[in-house]
């Protein structure tokens, strides 16, 4: 079978081409430029397409006598996961762009590009596992829980599910980084690159944001769950909900922020118990086992990529929406991050979080 592998220049996507190759298939290895070149060969080693990525890929690709590709989709990177990035700080909400990326860049616009080259899947390093179920093909936690990405993944088309493969779904971490040691690849000692792609060694994604001048950057006031004025904020773009540090202000219990408004340019505070809800409303569902939610349901949820997964009832709510009602308080859910939904191992489906319910 002829598969595009799309190589970040770290060990996972190393031996995921290495375990393909081993098993006979043609492969093709590519790494996809997300930013313009001048700024890629600036970058830190921990970045994606830095000018360090590709010579580790290039390097692995070479040893294992795959032809090898560099894919500019700076422009659409731009245009699609930047542009949303930002407009999301703006809004006072906290973006994923790992999801938006993989679902996309990664599994959408790269897939095109294979089919292009005449590859008939596209194989990548992440640690979740697909299935074949009764009504296709289903994605999973991958066997080594403590390395599952599935959360990143829920937002694939159930349509392109059917041409992903995920190498490493049924491997521990332990026993690729003995792989990669065993072949000798430069990546095996290559550092795990970051989630945001915006950041630097040097800075990080607020300074990304300040260049673009964004208003979510001008100075507001603190409130407590009064209303009361209690300190000043740096712009709502600096903040998310539920972070405790760096509010710059002397209180007698630590404070979390509860509420950004970006419209009236304040934040609200107040001490963790504030911040536990139990209900939010969730949009923009992507459903992997079925069309629709066409009535109550029991999912296991997560709220972020290092939360457990939670008991609640999914409830319908509007065209493209549902409240979530969870079974014990949940800490700081987030606007802007997903809600995952898993029926078991399987990911059921998710969406975005909208606001967090009394």
């Amino acid at each position: 079978m002829k598969i595009l592998v799309a190589m970040s220049g770290g060990v996972d996507s190393s031996v995921a081409a290495l375990k393909l190759k081993s098993e006979g298939h043609d492969l093709i290895g590519a790494t996809i430029q997300t930013w313009p070149k001048e700024e890629c060969d600036a970058e830190g080693e921990k970045l994606c397409c830095s000018e360090s990525a590709v010579r580790y890929a290039r390097s692995v690709a070479e040893d294992l006598d795959i032809p090898y590709h560099v894919i500019d989709l700076s422009r659409e990177f731009a245009e699609i996961v930047k542009d949303y990035f930002a407009e999301e700080y703006s809004r006072g909400r906290t973006p994923n762009p790992c999801i938006y990326c993989n679902s996309r860049i990664k599994f959408g616009l790269l897939l095109k590009k294979a089919r292009q080259m005449g590859a008939e899947k596209i194989a990548t390093g992440h640690y979740a596992r697909i299935l074949k179920g009764p009504g296709g093909c289903m994605l999973s936690e991958a066997r080594d829980k403590w390395r599952d990405q599935s959360y990143f993944l829920y937002d694939i088309s159930q349509k392109e599910l059917s041409s992903v493969l995920f190498p490493l779904g049924e491997m521990a971490r332990e026993e690729v980084k003995e792989m990669a040691v065993g072949r000798n690849f430069m990546s095996a000692w290559r550092k795990s690159s970051q989630d945001v792609c915006f950041a630097t060694a040097q800075s990080d994604y607020r300074d990304y944001l300040s260049k673009l001048g964004i208003e979510a950057f001008k100075e507001g006031d603190i409130l407590d769950t009064s209303g009361k004025v209690i300190g000043r904020h740096k712009g709502v773009a600096a903040y998310t909900v539920g972070q405790r540090r760096g509010l710059g202000l002397a209180m007698p219990q630590p404070v979390y922020v509860l509420k950004i408004d970006a419209d009236n340019n304040t934040i609200t505070v107040g001490e963790k118990e504030h911040a536990m809800n139990s209900r939010i409303r969730v949009a923009g569902f992507n459903w992997l086992i079925m069309e629709k939610l066409k009535g109550k349901m029991r999912f296991q949820t997560k709220i972020r990529y290092n939360s457990k997964k939670e008991a609640a009832s999914v409830i319908p709510w509007g065209d493209d929406e549902a409240v979530v009602e969870f079974d014990r308080p949940q800490f700081a859910p987030t606007p802007g991050q997903a809600a995952v939904f898993y029926d078991d191992e399987v990911v059921a489906g998710g969406g975005w979080i909208e606001e967090a319910l009394m």
